[in-house]
């Protein structure tokens, strides 16, 4: 088994990270960055985030190297300045006003670096009245209007695990404006603060449907709409061995071929248009998909363009043909995970390493960074 990620290919090769250590969206963000090719040193603290999981399978640590430092001693502060002197992105997900207090807020780390990207990530943003509240992701998407979307309209809201907030509306759009803000810096010579929080991100993700509703084009309650599970050609439904199949034929085109497929439907083709007829369409198509196992519709629908996929769990995932060919998932470490996306044709991206055990590569960081004062307080560091 190999230890943590050092630097390696991928376009951000050259880029050197500081990621403060913390749970959830920063530390997708930061492994983003990593799978892209930047070297990410995480700085760990002592005792760990707080995370319930054995950090030799917290796969959001692949690709980096880690630190130990414990930034409420007299030199912790300065040891993580030492390395942002040398950085061009530092990812923190402290509530506001904490870094600062620890000395490594925006103002320290310019006074050390002015072209430094300081990446700030919250649930609430670094301002307004709940910036300092507690808070997770099922909050942050509640008061966005994006999970009273989702889920049956006689039902509580479905929660999408924490994909929607957390690391959709979170870590992906720290990431897009650290990048954007290390292309201004190299322009310009000049650094800046993103302020990348959960709430803006997961509402800027529905614009869309905002756009919908304002054009009458969307009703503002759940299931009662194309994309939302109202429309019985876009949606799930059980099949005889209490799986599921996923159907999406939207267009005229796929949705006949949908019904070509499904038989003994072939009367419904004008409920496609018809609302009043959608009951009467669901009900049909529902009773099809109860007569077949999951696996013999996806047969069914296999090579065609209906729009029809089998819900598959996480194990079975990495299995499918499509997703083995392309080599979705990878096998790293013992561990079976997503491989970096998206892909690049001159700087391919790989899983490089294991994830980062705490502080098990302060000897390489403080060789690599020219960071000598790492060893003070680690002479036995097994990296």
């Amino acid at each position: 088994m190999t230890t943590a990620g050092t630097p390696g290919h991928g376009p951000l090769s050259g880029v050197r990270v500081v990621e403060l250590a913390g749970i959830g969206p920063g530390p997708f963000a930061a492994m983003l960055l990593a799978d892209l090719g930047a070297d990410v040193v995480r700085v760990d603290r002592p005792g760990g985030p707080g995370l319930a999981i054995d950090p030799a399978y917290d796969v959001t640590n692949r690709n980096k190297r880690s630190v130990l430092l414990d930034l409420k001693s007299p030199d912790g502060p300065a040891r993580v300045l030492d390395l942002v002197e040398r950085a061009d992105i530092l990812v923190e997900g402290y509530r506001p006003g904490v870094a600062e207090r620890l000395g490594v807020g925006p103002g320290d780390c310019h006074a050390r670096n002015p072209r430094l990207v300081y990446g700030r990530m919250t649930g609430w943003g670094q301002e307004g009245p709940l910036a300092h509240r507690a808070g997770h992701d099922i909050a942050y998407i509640a008061l966005t209007g994006t999970l009273g979307m989702i889920g049956r309209p006689d039902e509580p809201p479905a929660v999408p695990a924490n994909l929607l907030g957390d690391y959709a509306g979170g870590s992906l759009y720290l990431v897009v404006g650290v990048l954007a803000a290390l292309h201004h810096a190299r322009a310009t010579g000049t650094g800046q603060v993103v302020d990348a929080a959960i709430v803006d991100g997961t509402a800027h993700l529905a614009a869309m449907i905002h756009g919908m509703v304002a054009a009458g084009g969307w009703q503002d309650r759940r299931a009662a709409n194309l994309l939302d599970g109202g429309c019985p050609y876009y949606g799930t439904y059980e099949t005889a061995d209490g799986r599921y199949m996923a159907v999406g034929a939207l267009e005229p085109q796929f949705y006949a071929e949908f019904l070509e497929l499904l038989g003994d439907a072939s009367d419904l083709a004008d409920a496609r248009k018809d609302w009043t007829r959608w009951g009467e369409l669901r009900e049909r198509v529902a009773a099809r998909f109860k007569s077949r196992t999951r696996d013999e519709w996806a047969a069914v629908f296999e090579g065609s363009d209906a729009c029809v996929a089998p819900v598959l769990s996480l194990r079975e995932a990495p299995h499918h043909p499509h997703l083995a060919a392309r080599g979705t998932f990878t096998d790293h470490g013992g561990i079976t995970q997503p491989a970096p996306a998206p892909r690049f044709s001159a700087t391919p991206t790989a899983v490089r390493g294991t994830p980062a055990q705490p502080g098990a590569d302060t000897t390489g960081v403080a060789r690599d960074w020219d960071v000598p004062a790492l060893l003070d307080d680690h002479d036995k560091d097994p990296a």
